[in-house]
């Protein structure tokens, strides 16, 4: 599929198939920001809706959002995970366009997106960072984005560049069968993870990152934040990769009550004694544990499958875009 293609407005489909679009915005004190977002999604996007979701901001950024033009909503629970839930439940369309509301991503990129996804009946497109401004990206949240998704594309697979992008289209059936389980900014590792596992068809486009505006300040905090992140991604591998998990485990525990243990049979078979009865406890429990790990891994193994097969079912039980 060409360029052109792509760049294609919506307008030019005929209305029968045109498809509802929103545009998502979970926001946190974006004053300074939110109404150039939403004009400019306004404009580049002119058929969607746009929706911002105010999390207990603290100055005008509801008023100024709805002077703009948006559909503003509030959501009590802070962090942008409890956002991102509740508007995947409340909003009712068939693609939708995620963008955070200061103001650095490009709105001009998202009918390039949108198209992609109908065009290769995708379901999620991740928009990957590239500079526009020095400045864009501090260095500190670069060297983390990139350690991250390196992380998750050895544990997981390697299909994305930019796994924290804030910037996404979505089709209706993910957004639908998505669980959401995240409540800060973990949420785009869990969305990520969430393709992933369930092979969804996703694709990657580069956007311009431009720094914020004046007035506007990044919520994110490298180490708690990226903390969170990582602490995620280890869940998760429990939880979606157990076998993987608890064998590592086993394995450790092994080599311990090895190392433990073979002095004392050679010593045993050489004079008939043990001569370190704890250190021979301690190896036997040991390798006690490390069984009991594997054994853990096979049977979490089985469940885990399930609840990935009642996932994909639920996922598939909604139309394709």
């Amino acid at each position: 599929m060409n360029d052109a293609a792509h760049d294609q407005p919506l307008a030019r489909r005929s209305i029968e198939e045109a498809p509802r679009i929103a545009v998502l915005v979970p926001c946190f004190n974006e004053a300074a920001s939110i109404a150039l977002v939403v004009r400019g999604f306004k404009a580049a996007v002119p058929a969607a809706e746009i929706y911002v979701y105010d999390n207990n901001s603290t100055d005008q950024t509801s008023s100024i959002a709805a002077a703009a033009g948006a559909k503003v909503r509030k959501e009590s629970l802070q962090g942008k995970g409890n956002v991102i839930r509740r508007m995947f439940a409340d909003v009712e369309a068939d693609v939708y366009v995620m963008v955070d509301g200061d103001a650095t991503y490009d709105p001009a990129h998202a009918q390039k997106m949108i198209n992609l996804l109908l065009d290769e009946r995708l379901d999620m497109v991740v928009a990957a960072r590239v500079h526009a401004e020095d400045g864009a990206y501090r260095h500190g949240h670069r060297i983390g984005n990139k350690l991250l998704t390196r992380a998750v594309a050895r544990l997981f697979g390697n299909r994305f560049t930019d796994m924290l992008s804030g910037y996404r289209v979505f089709s209706r059936r993910f957004v639908k069968s998505f669980p959401g389980m995240s409540g800060g900014f973990e949420t785009e590792t869990e969305l990520t993870i969430h393709a992933l596992e369930l092979s969804l068809p996703v694709a990657e486009i580069a956007t311009p990152y431009r720094v914020r505006v004046q007035g506007s300040v990044s919520k994110l905090n490298t180490y708690s934040d990226g903390y969170r992140i990582l602490r995620l991604i280890l869940v998760l591998y429990k939880n979606e990769r157990p076998l993987q998990f608890f064998s590592a485990i086993a394995a450790i525990l092994c080599a311990i009550a090895l190392s433990l243990g073979i002095p004392l049979v050679l010593t045993f078979i050489a004079t008939g004694l043990v001569l370190r009865q704890p250190t021979a406890i301690l190896a036997t429990g040991l390798v006690l544990l490390s069984a009991l790990s594997l054994i853990t891994g096979l049977i979490l193994d089985t469940v885990t499958r399930g609840r990935r097969e009642i996932r994909r079912l639920a996922y598939l039980s909604i139309k394709a875009p």
